[in-house]
């Protein structure tokens, strides 16, 4: 069929041909028998009237044209159209409004909707479909007012073009609306609109609705198990996520690589590995190729996961590598702070011809200020406009950090007054956050001030501007900001640590007792800290910002939430094997030295995952270097 399509439309637009022409009586009636004879022009012929112009004959040329998506093409067989009896057709149009739209040039498919005299159903329906079909979710839903003013009741196909559009509008109550309209036309129960109901709510984020509707299908398939998995994943529940895959299989439905792909993600934002390689290994099993589009989520999940050495084999093993391949594992050495492997890496991508884009800049910028590579990282922001890729104000963040980090802070503070747009918060909190590092406060407390005025909410830069007074001894000054953050109701996110242990996951916060082996716990620490302190370890009372004695600082730095997570790995897993440890914020200074320490008494690989990085510790050192 595709073969006999495109061959009707060479010999529709095969104009003026140097060939001997050839009359109507020597072709055969059917549009596919005029297809089929060589050298014919069907466009001489319509115009020489020796072939008449019948619906029939313009569908099928559209439809071909259809399958080709040339636009020119279309302009074409809608030109002679327009100057043929057949101009008016409304079953003729509604071809024409499906082949624009299928060639993405809805404004022409809604010129040909609004010149419609007699419009039906059909009409309505595929402009609708349209629109949903080319991201354009608001000129959607906007027609349906008009539809129900026309006295058009919506069918299945309209309310599910809808409902797909409505996706993409989410908080506007729109597909709350359509879902009420529907009840009231009795489609909410067919199937396809059922799926589409179920995947706008999964869009919009509101998972209860979501599970009601999918509940509430008589017969579910496998695209519905797969919209409510990519839902929970979306939503970053990794657990639920996981749960509703194990479903998915006790109910004998066979997971498609969208499946696996919505799974890896969710594993990625909990960085449960042992998870990950059970639903991997799942996959091998079920027969799915490696596909880019699975290997991308697989490589981020495993690299999410402080496996490094598992996502590059992934990235190895993969045939064909798309842009966000490379891209993801230059992520992947930015977030492990391995800068010299990250600059390799964009090299290659360099000599491979890969297209730079603005997420391979950012990469390459972030691991170069993890990795305290400054003349590297210039280099890397000048050259963006070699590649005419525009820095975006995330670069510019980055590229702040990489000052602020190396200890640049008036270097920082020019940039920042140099920038060719207005700094946002984020560019100033970047120097703050340097400012917190090096223990600057005055050019903290001016950095500081711009957050206030640009984002008075973020309860972040309170906290910070607070660590600079208190890493300083400025007590006085700490108390005002402390004052200040009472009075604007600002409170500290509580920090928490977490670690997987057969596939079960702990979590722990600063002196935490509530977990059932807190008692054991302890114990274990008061053991770990006298081993270490015999190494050589000394507590870094710098950490405690608080007012007290050197004894009660001290007392302070041994219960945080992931030194509390380190002794409970150590007695639950086996001598040797790696740990693998997630924080909500950044890793303590004091822990990550008590972690060189352990790692190399231990003789432990652990793994930390904080908001900003991972750190590899292995024989008494970090991957990071100490910069971070």
């Amino acid at each position: 069929m595709r073969k006999h399509h495109k061959l009707l439309l060479n010999h529709f637009l095969r104009r003026r041909a140097t060939r001997p022409y050839t009359s109507a009586a020597h072709l055969a009636t059917t549009p596919a028998a005029a297809a089929a004879a060589s050298g014919l022009d069907a466009l001489d012929l319509l115009d020489a009237g020796e072939l008449a112009p019948t619906p029939r004959l313009y569908h099928s040329l559209i439809t071909a044209c259809a399958q080709t998506r040339s636009l020119d093409d279309a302009k074409t067989i809608h030109a002679h159209l327009a100057g043929s009896r057949l101009a008016g057709d409304a079953f003729l149009c509604n071809s024409l409004i499906h082949l624009y739209c299928k060639c993405g040039a809805v404004s022409d498919a809604r010129r040909v909707f609004d010149e419609m005299l007699n419009r039906d159903m059909v009409s309505w329906t595929s402009l609708i479909a349209g629109y949903a079909q080319n991201d354009m979710s608001v000129e959607a839903v906007g027609l349906l007012p008009g539809m129900l003013r026309a006295r058009f009741k919506p069918n299945g196909f309209t309310f599910a073009s809808l409902l797909k559009a409505a996706g993409a509008c989410a908080g506007r109550g729109i597909g709350e609306q359509i879902h009420a309209l529907s009840v009231k036309c009795n489609w909410d129960e067919d199937v396809y609109v059922g799926s589409a109901l179920l995947d706008m709510y999964a869009r919009c984020g509101q998972m209860d609705m979501a599970i009601a509707v999918f509940d509430r299908l008589d017969s579910k398939n496998g695209v519905s198990w797969n919209v409510l998995i990519a839902g929970f994943a979306r939503k970053g529940d990794g657990e639920t996520t996981l749960m509703t895959f194990a479903e998915m299989q006790r109910n004998g439905f066979e997971a498609t690589h969208f499946t696996y792909s919505s799974v890896f993600s969710a594993i990625a934002g909990i960085g449960v590995l042992e998870q990950g390689k059970w639903v991997h290994a799942h996959m091998i099993k079920s027969g799915q190729k490696l596909t880019a589009f699975v290997g991308n989520t697989m490589l981020d999940m495993y690299a999410k996961s402080g496996s490094m050495v598992d996502a590059r084999k992934v990235f190895d093993r993969m045939d064909k590598k798309d842009l966000v391949t490379w891209n993801t594992m230059l992520t992947a050495f930015a977030q492990y702070g391995i800068g010299k492997e990250a600059v390799a890496h964009f090299e290659e991508m360099r000599k491979c011809g890969i297209p730079l884009n603005q997420i391979s800049f950012l990469s390459i910028l972030t691991a170069c200020s993890h990795g305290g590579l400054v003349k590297e990282g210039k280099h890397y922001f000048d050259m963006m406009k070699d590649y005419n890729v525009e820095p975006e104000i995330d670069h510019y963040v980055t590229f702040v950090d990489l000052l602020g980090r190396a200890g640049l802070l008036k270097g920082a503070l020019i940039f920042v007054f140099k920038m060719p747009m207005q700094p946002t918060a984020a560019v100033w909190g970047a120097l703050l956050g340097a400012c917190r590092m090096h223990k600057n406060a005055k050019i903290g407390q001016f950095a500081a001030d711009h957050v206030f005025e640009l984002d008075p909410d973020d309860t972040g830069p309170p906290v910070l501007l607070y660590n600079i007074y208190a890493s300083t001894g400025q007590w006085d000054a700490a108390a005002r900001v402390r004052k200040m953050m009472k009075a604007t109701g600002v409170k500290k996110e509580p920090a928490c640590s977490w670690v997987e242990i057969e596939n079960s996951v702990h979590m722990f916060v600063a002196n935490d007792d509530t977990h059932p082996s807190a008692g054991e716990i302890y114990r274990m620490w008061d053991k770990i800290n006298i081993k270490i302190r015999k190494a050589g370890y000394v507590p870094n009372t710098d950490y405690v910002l608080l007012h007290v004695d050197e004894q009660e600082r001290e007392v302070k730095l041994q219960y945080h939430s992931e030194k509390i997570a380190l002794a409970f790995a150590l007695i639950n897993t086996p001598a040797g094997a790696m740990i693998r440890i997630m924080k909500n914020i950044r890793i303590c200074g004091d822990c990550h030295s008590a972690f060189k320490y352990v790692s190399n008494v231990f003789e432990r690989e652990i793994v930390v995952r904080d908001t900003n990085r991972f750190h590899h510790f292995s024989n008494g050192s970090c991957s990071c270097g100490d910069y971070w």
